[in-house]
């Protein structure tokens, strides 16, 4: 082993690792039996806890704290991002087509064909969306009206979304709506009333003096509950109504389709490109929803940046830590210079002691994080408010965070240690007795 990480270790665990045990006790109720034992067992006794014991003991606490928080705050940020990201899936398809240019596109049923063909597509959707006007016993608000066939609910996941009545387009010669909440509220829509439809304008595409609007009828069948934006704004129909309504009979807005799970979906997307051809734009699950991804990914991050300028603070502590330690081995460092060391190796094994206690903090950290984020699994530790989706925050740890944490910590521990490591290796190899 090399001799100044062995040293280093040896000031670690023979002189500092009572003060760390101390604190780390105190200030984490788990493991204050384990110190009780060791000192039962006299492995550790009060005498061997000095001051500079207790500072080290604060400073692992503090790295420890740090590194726990870093790691929950990523993991609530994966947890809403998780969430929110399956929430839209319910709504948005794994694979989106539209034009390059204009709101339509004519239906082609050979490039229906031959998507479905693709191996790896499960079904293909077509769907047309428009603004449009609606009215329900004297509440106007406008919306948006999305027409989608049959396999829309194969294509996507709004069967699972739906809180009050049925998904239903179609039955009985008459027409039927599927609300967003939000439009139900706001429309005032009573779902068990199947005698008072919605009324829906839309503006005819060639106004004449006398009339200017198309007007059909929905009658509700259903809510659905997503997200907030489509909740707001949606109000579903089948796909024949929004075309009439429209007058465009053959146009549609969209091809939707859902992708095998367990397929390799960059393959199929090319494939997909290639069956389209150009005029054609093709969106895969995450460019659908991309602004809103970036923009909590970068949330994230600025988080991650402020609890990393936190951990810098307690660094502080840990520099006054291996400085005492430092003025408290001034014989120690001149009995190894007068034996050969050189200002190097003097120098090394203050690093790796700065090291060290840096990487007891990160691992207490990771089990703090561990077990919260299992306690926060199982019971809600933290919970919502009522009226969200969820009872309790969501919280999803990912590897790659360990890593980055883990990364951030070791560089931050190795410049604290700098300052004190230098003022180590310019001590001289005698030391006058006090």
């Amino acid at each position: 082993m090399n001799i100044s990480l062995k040293i280093a270790r040896r000031y670690l665990f023979a002189n500092s690792i009572s003060g760390v045990l101390l604190v780390l006790g105190i200030g984490y109720i788990f493991l204050l039996p384990f110190l009780l034992i060791l000192f039962w067992l006299k492995k550790i006794s009060f005498k061997s806890v000095n001051s500079i014991n207790v500072i080290s003991g604060i400073s692992v606490f503090g790295i420890s704290l740090g590194t726990a928080a870093l790691i929950l705050v990523l993991s609530v940020f994966n947890g809403f991002e998780d969430l929110i990201s399956g929430l839209f899936s319910a709504f948005n398809p794994d694979v989106k087509i539209t034009a390059t240019k204009g709101k339509t596109f004519t239906s082609d049923s050979t490039k229906i064909a031959a998507l479905s063909s693709i191996d790896g597509v499960v079904a293909v959707s077509e769907t047309i969306e428009e603004i449009a006007f609606f009215e329900y016993k004297g509440s106007r608000d406008f919306g948006t009206l999305k027409g989608v066939d049959e396999n829309y609910g194969v294509v996507t996941r709004i069967d699972s979304m739906i809180r009050e009545g049925d998904l239903l387009f179609k039955a009985n010669g008459r027409q039927y709506a599927v609300l967003g909440v939000g439009m139900r509220n706001k429309l005032s829509v009573n779902i068990d009333n199947e005698f008072t439809p919605i009324t829906v304008y839309m503006a005819k595409k060639k106004p004449s003096t006398v009339k200017k609007f198309n007007k059909r009828f929905l009658y509700p069948a259903g809510t659905f509950v997503i997200q907030q934006d489509f909740d707001n704004q949606y109000i579903l129909s089948s796909l024949d109504f929004a075309q009439k309504l429209l007058e465009s009979h053959d146009q549609i807005s969209a091809y939707e389709i859902r992708l095998d799970s367990d397929r390799d979906h960059t393959t199929i997307l090319q494939q997909i490109n290639a069956v389209m051809g150009e005029g054609f734009e093709v969106k895969d699950r995450y460019q659908q929803d991309e602004a809103f991804l970036k923009l909590m990914n970068i949330e994230k991050w600025l988080s991650f940046a402020i609890l990393s300028l936190t951990l810098i603070l307690v660094a502080f502590n840990m520099i006054g830590s291996l400085w005492m330690i430092v003025l408290d081995k001034k014989k120690d460092i001149a009995i190894l210079k007068s034996m050969g060391a050189t200002k190097k190796m003097i120098r090394n094994i203050f690093l790796n002691q700065g090291l060290l206690l840096c990487l007891v903090g990160m691992i207490f950290g990771f089990l703090i994080a561990l077990v919260l984020y299992g306690l926060q699994i199982s019971h809600g530790l933290v919970p919502i408010p009522q009226g969200f989706v969820v009872d309790a925050y969501p919280i999803s740890m990912r590897p790659l965070d360990f890593i980055v944490v883990a990364i951030t910590v070791v560089i931050i521990g190795s410049l604290a240690s700098i300052l004190p490591a230098l003022k180590a290796s310019r001590i001289s190899a005698m030391v006058r007795e006090e």
